[in-house]
């Protein structure tokens, strides 16, 4: 079944490229979308809230079915869930697009009554997407060790995250903004093809993907096999510290994003344009962080990549919230992006390598439940920040306050992570899981 990178991984590389141009696409329709729909910045955050709410509610459940279940089948059923989904958002945004102001006046817009009909729609969707993406993406995660040797994962994974960048965040962005200048309906529909195709590519890799267990389950009981994976984290020496401090950066990370697209619009002056040319900053800085990644850990060791991921995601916070130019922020967010690869690419392969086959789709969640779980939690708390202040500060110094405050918790989680994640910690985990 594992090759070096054969003909079922380069299926699983190309379908991940296609579906995230899709992604890429709707990553500009759905933020300006929402911002058409409404200007509240707590409205904004909380349809993120209701698209990472399923990474809270849902990520346990998801990892135990996971290791039930055919992982390349749960993957297809997910990703064409998403495409039908997508051709209902677009059918609805098209059958209103008349009602919503032009995109053009919502860099000077402030106030706007909010389109309540599809405000509601856009929360469902986002809180259906969000379902179906914590399925598929914990199950392309488990999927890859059975795909690729385990002395290849780092380069897999990679290879991955570059492609990602290349079609999210560099070819999809302005390829949405040409799009959505079109009309706000059409990006949805491309998205939705992107799905289509990524499932006839994944579907067509032989072969069974079932997880091997040393003893098989008759009767599906959620609750004792949550329990069985949440054990194995937790009394991990290793994994279990990291989970909690990404997701510390994760919730302060979502905090400071939560209302990014009024500050883009608002203090940046961004056109959709110039909107989607700052969305490619993310993937010269993946791709850059794609390929190098796996070369920094080997000359510098894991610890001290990790070390700079940490401290570089505080220092670019503080930067973008001092900033009134897009060109500053465009720069800055290569930084970061090529940090959080570096991040991703070291510790999503431990994972890959260290956890037990059986019991890799639970333990995955259930990091990710700690990792991704404070998300919506951030959001939450990032539009209302931003509601609060603006009662006592300028809405332009509203919207900074997040970067600022994010900057500052950004240090403290570096001074209390550096100690935990060293190059020697990581290589114990690595020896004791072959013993």
């Amino acid at each position: 079944m594992k090759t070096k990178l054969g003909r079922a991984y380069w299926k699983l590389w190309s379908a991940t490229a296609i579906s995230n141009l899709g992604d890429g696409v709707s990553a500009i329709a759905y933020p300006w979308l929402a911002s058409a729909v409404t200007r509240s910045p707590i409205l904004i955050a909380a349809a993120g809230f209701a698209s990472r709410l399923p990474w809270l509610i849902f990520t346990l459940h998801a990892g135990v079915i996971t290791d039930r279940f055919d992982r390349r089948k749960l993957i297809v059923g997910m990703d064409f869930f998403r495409g039908l989904l997508t051709v209902v958002v677009g059918a609805i945004v098209l059958l209103n697009h008349d009602s919503l102001p032009s995109l053009n006046e919502l860099k000077s817009l402030t106030d706007l009554d909010t389109n309540w009909a599809l405000y509601v729609t856009l929360v469902i969707a986002s809180f259906l997407f969000g379902m179906a993406e914590v399925l598929r993406d914990n199950s392309a995660q488990t999927l890859m060790p059975s795909v690729v040797a385990e002395e290849n994962l780092e380069k897999a994974n990679g290879r991955i995250w570059s492609a990602e960048s290349l079609t999210n965040s560099f070819i999809g962005p302005p390829l949405g903004s040409l799009l959505i200048g079109i009309s706000i309906f059409i990006p949805f529909f491309f998205d939705a093809v992107s799905f289509f195709v990524a499932v006839a590519l994944i579907a067509s890799i032989s072969g069974s993907f079932k997880p091997i267990s040393e003893e098989p389950r008759v009767k599906l009981n959620f609750k004792s096999e949550i329990k069985e994976g949440f054990k194995w984290l937790w009394g991990h020496s290793l994994l279990r510290p990291m989970a909690i401090i990404l997701g510390l950066m994760n919730g302060v990370g979502s905090m400071v994003s939560a209302t990014y697209i009024l500050f883009a619009q608002e203090v940046l002056e961004t056109s959709v344009f110039v909107f989607a040319i700052l969305g490619m900053a993310g993937a010269v800085g993946g791709i850059i962080g794609g390929l190098l990644a796996p070369k920094i850990s080997e000359k510098f060791g894991s610890g001290p990549s990790l070390w700079v991921a940490l401290i570089l995601a505080p220092l670019g916070t503080a930067i973008i919230g001092l900033s009134s130019s897009w060109q500053i922020v465009w720069v800055v967010t290569v930084f970061q992006t090529i940090s959080a690869i570096l991040w991703n690419t070291i510790t999503v392969s431990l994972r890959q390598s260290i956890i037990p086959s059986q019991l890799l789709g639970r333990v995955n969640s259930v990091y990710r439940f700690f990792a991704w779980g404070s998300i919506p939690i951030g959001m939450v708390l990032g539009g209302g920040l931003v509601t609060l202040s603006q009662h006592f500060l300028s809405r332009e110094s509203a919207l900074r306050a997040p970067y600022l405050l994010g900057a500052i918790l950004g240090v403290f989680i570096f001074l209390i992570a550096a100690p935990r994640l060293t190059s020697s910690a990581i290589e114990k985990a690595r020896a004791d899981a072959k013993k």
